[in-house]
């Protein structure tokens, strides 16, 4: 068993498997030939967290730490049929909801044109958006998607939308497919990005669905850069139409010297949805159930797709 933590930093592993610490670095701990559970380093590139799987011929799970897979899933070509790929769903959906309304919250309100003028020691006062009232469309509504609305309903919103992959009925409404994405759009006051990156949400945000954004409205993503098309949302953010809240961009980490830093109404944080102090127990409680249930062959948590050729 591959993990990224030590071992005395857990407590109820079952005994019986032979741990190996590995969180990334250029030596691996043994052959990865023998490896059976790998626990995907968190928060490292997608070469880094790919590099072992072309060794790992007897491999049986891959656990990543994240809600997302794309980072590993190419990677997934170079192992037998049958291997169970498992995120982390249940670890990171209270650290992003709250990022998700501390962005819509300090965007609305203005808190980074504060942060300016505090600087400047300028006193800068004025009539804000409030959220109060406003309508919310919420594009991804798995686990994460459902924690953001949780956090929504104390603050009067005017409405929340869902979308999905796929129509479902939810205890708090209707969740629409992404085909409804054009006629939900122009009645949306802030939109908000947590859906998967995949084939089909690669580029979702293009010119067209921003285009379809009611004057004045924020665009949050806290999903994946790709989802977005950054010359495109560029485009609406310079013409001051639209604003943006973003944890993610494309490409990322953001260099140096690109638009997106210093174009008008945009308040960046780095990917930081999931890196906080939730994270750590929520992380191990899912791998001490999971390798538990493994060795006492009961079924896993989390699987999103078996490996077949």
């Amino acid at each position: 068993m591959w993990l990224p933590f030590r071992v005395d930093e857990f407590e109820g592993l079952p005994e019986g498997p032979e741990y190996r610490y590995w969180n990334g670095e250029q030596e691996f701990p043994g052959d990865p030939a023998d490896c059976a559970f790998y626990v995907v380093p968190y928060m490292k590139p997608p070469a880094t967290s790919q590099r072992p799987l072309l060794g790992m011929t007897s491999v049986q799970v891959v656990q990543t730490l994240s809600a997302g897979v794309d980072h590993v899933e190419p990677g997934l070509k170079h192992l037998r049929p049958g291997v169970r790929l498992c995120n982390a769903r249940g670890v990171h959906e209270a650290s992003t909801a709250e990022l998700t309304l501390t962005l819509i919250l300090a965007s609305l309100r203005g808190v980074p044109d504060f942060v300016r003028g505090q600087d400047r020691e300028e006193w800068r006062s004025g009539f804000r958006p409030a959220l109060a009232d406003k309508t919310v469309l919420i594009v991804g509504y798995g686990s994460i998607g459902a924690a953001i609305e949780d956090r929504l309903v104390p603050f009067e919103v005017e409405r929340v939308a869902r979308v999905a992959r796929s129509a479902r009925t939810t205890a708090r409404g209707p969740v629409h497919p992404l085909t409804e994405l054009p006629s939900l759009l122009p009645e949306a006051d802030v939109v908000v990005l947590s859906t998967p990156l995949t084939d089909s949400t690669r580029g979702l945000v293009n010119a067209d669905f921003l285009a379809r954004m009611k004057d004045g409205a924020l665009l949050v993503n806290v999903a994946r850069g790709p989802v977005v098309d950054t010359k495109a949302l560029l485009a609406e953010l310079e013409s001051g139409r639209v604003t943006a809240a973003l944890d993610v961009t494309d490409p990322e980490p953001l260099p140096a010297g690109h638009p997106l830093w210093h174009a008008p109404g945009v308040l960046i944080s780095p990917h930081v949805g999931g890196p906080t102090s939730a994270f750590l127990p929520r992380a191990k409680r899912l791998l001490v159930d999971q390798l538990n249930r493994f060795v006492n062959r009961e079924p896993l948590r989390n699987v999103v797709l078996t490996t077949s050729r």
